[in-house]
């Protein structure tokens, strides 16, 4: 047996944003490993599968602790996947895994869960509802996170898939979730549909994906400016897609621009491909689950359009952002144009200036500004 805590304590999360206070692994991955210990040293090859682990605490934890093969690992961000990837090459435990989506082939025959609770109910819901379809009747589930994200609408949520829904001893502001007994399920209630009508959009959203089939109040507030995004654009990214409301939007707006969305999340890009092909655009967009255009080739792009996260996981940071930003000036062509809206707290225009090219405020209200940035020109040529 390996010694778990020295090899938690080694785990990056590389290549998310790596910083001071940001952890690969912590107290809620000790203890959903503490927690299932009993249930993983009985598990069988097949039997046990993580969802939701961050950048490998869990998954490698979990195979290091009780020798674990064929772990069976679904992750909604890319990040976490390659972390996970990098993290087990580091630790010559590559072969003790295999990733999946959310889906039957990820849970079949599993007998025991580790799952990170997601921050987003719809997401729980999503999650839990699969497990309870497609898992062994006697699974064992131990969804654990820190207290402060933890609410007892998870309990709720959770109490719809499952009968016994019980929280284990809490330690270190983190406690576990002990879950089991599926109930019988109807149909799946993911993906859910809704109708935008002012901006005749069908939005396809699964449960992991932000804001829903609703459209968010930034992303509203920078269709404003549909019209006035570098009119003659033929090659457009939407960076950070979500459901891929802004893709569609400018196809629809542009018979003659092709658009790529761009997201990390599966859970987004699975979203943002049905928004495509529910509004009959897929001629126009094409969606790729990719880390900030890390795989756009230089110089490729005339607009990209942006909703940036100011969130890294549960934490605030705008390191994500940044990110983006850094990867918009490297893609854009000379004199394309990056479109972004931003809480005006963030201030991220300054930033933006330097990535990218001369900035300008294009609209301001009490919550939100939206900016435009003209890749490589700046200051001193207006001068």
């Amino acid at each position: 047996m390996r010694d778990v805590e020295e090899l938690l304590g080694q785990l990056r999360r590389y290549p998310d944003v790596e910083a001071a206070n940001l952890y690969a692994a912590d107290a809620a991955d000790r203890l959903i490993l503490d927690v299932a210990a009993e249930s993983l040293a009985s598990a069988r090859g097949g039997e046990v599968v993580v969802i939701g682990d961050g950048y490998g605490a869990l998954t490698l934890g979990a195979a290091a602790a009780h020798d674990l093969h064929d772990v069976r690992v679904h992750q909604d961000l890319l990040t976490g996947e390659l972390a996970l990837a990098g993290n087990a090459r580091t630790h010559g435990l590559t072969d003790r895994y295999t990733a999946h989506g959310l889906d039957e082939n990820l849970l079949k025959g599993a007998r025991v869960v580790l799952l990170r609770l997601p921050r987003a109910l719809t997401g729980l819901a999503e999650i839990a509802d699969v497990i309870a379809r497609y898992a062994d009747p006697d699974v064992q589930v131990y969804a654990g996170g820190r207290d402060k994200y933890l609410t007892k609408a998870m309990n709720d949520v959770l109490a719809e898939s499952f009968s016994v829904v019980r929280a284990s001893r809490g330690r270190q502001k983190s406690r576990a979730l002990l879950v089991s007994g599926p109930k019988t399920v109807g149909e799946p209630r993911f993906p859910v549909r809704e109708r935008i009508g002012e901006f005749d959009i069908d939005v396809v959203a699964h449960g992991a994906v932000f804001s829903g089939a609703h459209l968010d109040i930034g992303t509203r507030f920078l269709l404003r400016y549909l019209r006035a995004m570098k009119p003659d654009a033929r090659d457009a990214i939407d960076l950070g897609c979500g459901t891929g409301i802004l893709a569609v939007a400018l196809a629809k707006a542009r018979l003659g621009i092709a658009v790529v969305g761009t997201d990390q999340s599966a859970a987004a890009v699975a979203s943002a491909s049905a928004t495509a092909v529910a509004n009959r655009v897929t001629d126009r967009v094409t969606v790729v689950r990719d880390d900030a255009m890390s795989t756009a080739a230089d110089n490729s792009a005339d607009l990209v359009v942006c909703n940036p996260p100011f969130h890294v996981g549960a934490a605030v940071h705008t390191g994500s952002a940044i990110k983006m930003f850094a990867e918009t000036g490297r893609v854009l062509r000379p004199g394309g144009e990056l479109w972004t809206v931003y809480n005006n707290h963030l201030n991220y225009r300054g930033v933006v200036e330097r990535m990218v090219g001369r900035t300008d405020v294009m609209g301001r209200n009490r919550k939100f500004t939206v900016t435009r940035s003209v890749c490589g020109l700046r200051d001193s040529i207006r001068r």
